[in-house]
């Protein structure tokens, strides 16, 4: 007997529609350039840029949209951000080798905030080039005012990243409580004096522009109170002679991978009940995901991305700046252009949503278990390649056929299949959830995960057992015909070169 379907089926925007539907271009990429293959398309990325400006012009605001860099190792992604408009689309660069990168693509050191730890190196050379460092703690800001006054490198501008957000006594009477979750960036609220201290102290080598924040969490409640706070912190800082202008309210703008809620909250319910016994397993060897059956009742947490996401990317930014703070009771929008302030954001994952796919080639396909109603797939690839689990991302995959396959003996109707990695181990499984697909792949199938810029396709690629890392190739349309040329070969020019479809 098989196994009623569970669909989680991927949420796929034009272009990356019409991309997904050429198979033959798809196949004919794989055949030339090997598997795993990942296939970007740099419009879109600027077309996302613009979709944040837009919730900007919205609320009358300014500032600039900075793309985190980590998301994606694309040279071709970051120079057709390079191209856009300067004063409105940055570039956040967390590591020395990311800001040389960045530098390389296009990106004039104006238009880089350098994050995340940082050596001496990164502190020297993002000085060097005149990008805003966005202060982790005390300990960098001391590092760098004393590089800035050995090598003579000017002030630099500064933001100033906090955590551990409470509520304010002074700003309607409510008492000190922690409102944000514990994390080991930034400096905790609780220590803004000393903060403040250290930068009136360093006015000869760094220039406080600004206040930044970043939670990892999707609740805009937490969100709201943390931009008040940093604005409220604003009015702190310029009572004590400096001049912050800009509030950076970090990232985490989400995606939704999964086109339907539907689909969604039938497979997170089906969870809980096949790691209670009640139905079969849907997952390897009855992996919960983060829960477990503790004497009849599930237990723990799902770790999982929350693959349907009715309101992401640009559209949650809008909700940020349009629900009312706390304690002032106006929109975070209204406060910011109250007290005169600019607004930056870090996206990753949402800007580069639907810029992508990651394409693998199915090498063998084998049945496992009782009656033979599942299979293994086996691809050419590996976990690292499309590192889905290690976000806890769960969307299905898009089968592409080689030619023409779909004869009776293969139309047999949605199967459940397994889909195993390239490496000599046990661990190597592109997800362990059961994915269902239309129909029993075959060596020489492709299939296509869909929307993996994000983190997904080179995050935690590797070089384990000499297997080969996915090349990357970007495709632009021009003339009604696409072209395609490896990602390192790419630039933003009115003619792209290329190989034509």
């Amino acid at each position: 007997m098989k196994d009623a379907p569970l669909y989680l089926r991927p949420r796929v925007d034009p272009p990356l529609a019409s991309l997904l539907g050429d198979v033959p271009f798809l196949h004919s990429l794989v055949d030339v350039l090997g598997s795993p293959l990942n296939v970007l398309l740099p419009e879109v990325v600027a077309d996302n840029a613009e979709r944040f400006r837009s919730v900007y012009r919205r609320h009358r605001l300014a500032g600039r949209v900075y793309f985190a860099h980590k998301a994606n190792r694309s040279s071709a992604l970051v120079r057709r951000l390079a191209a856009c408009d300067p004063a409105a689309v940055g570039i956040d660069v967390a590591s020395l080798e990311e800001l040389r990168h960045a530098l390389s693509c296009g990106f004039t050191g104006n238009r880089v905030m350098a994050t995340g730890p940082k050596d001496r190196e990164f502190l020297w050379l993002a000085a060097r080039v005149g990008a805003t460092v966005n202060l982790d703690s005390a300990g960098e800001l001391e590092q760098l005012a004393e590089l800035v006054r050995t090598y003579g490198l000017g002030r630099v501008d500064v933001l100033a990243r906090l955590s551990g957000f409470e509520s304010d006594t002074g700003h309607g009477g409510v008492g000190t409580r922690v409102l944000s979750r514990r994390s080991r960036f930034g400096t905790p609220v609780a220590e803004i004096d000393e903060l403040w201290a250290a930068l009136e102290r360093h006015q000869d080598a760094v220039t406080l522009t600004g206040l930044a924040y970043h939670l990892d969490t999707t609740g805009l409640e937490e969100k709201v109170r943390a931009l008040e706070r940093c604005v409220l912190a604003m009015d702190e800082c310029r009572a004590r002679g400096l001049a912050p202008r800009v509030v950076d309210v970090g990232g985490g703008f989400g995606v939704g991978y999964v086109a339907e809620a539907g689909e969604w909250e039938r497979w997170t319910t089906a969870l809980s009940e096949a790691v209670l016994g009640v139905r079969p397993p849907l997952t390897w060897r009855g992996h919960g995901y983060g829960l477990r059956n503790e004497g009849g009742t599930v237990r723990g947490a799902a770790a999982l991305y929350p693959a349907h996401r009715p309101v992401a990317g640009p559209g949650y930014l809008d909700q940020l700046l349009s629900l009312p703070a706390p304690v002032l009771g106006r929109p975070p929008a209204t406060l910011l252009l109250e007290h005169l302030n600019d607004l930056y954001v870090e996206p990753g994952r949402a800007l580069v949503d639907q810029c992508g796919l990651s394409l693998a080639r199915v090498l063998d396909v084998r049945p496992v278990g009782v009656g033979h109603t599942r299979h293994l797939v086996r691809l050419g690839m590996n976990a690292g390649d499309v590192s889905l689990e290690e976000h806890g991302v769960l969307v299905d995959p898009v089968l592409l056929p080689r030619g023409d396959l779909r004869d009776e003996a293969a139309d047999d109707g949605p199967v459940g299949v397994h889909l195993v990695g390239n490496l000599c181990l046990e661990a190597d499984l592109i997800t362990r959830r059961l994915v269902f697909l239309p129909r029993l792949p075959r060596a020489g199938d492709l299939l296509a995960f869909v929307n993996t810029a994000g983190y997904v396709m080179d995050f935690h690629a590797h070089h384990a057992q000499r297997q080969p890392v996915a090349r990357t190739v970007a495709v632009t349309e021009e003339g009604g015909a696409r072209r395609w040329c490896l990602d390192e070969d790419y630039w933003p020019l009115t003619h792209p070169q290329g190989v034509p479809s």
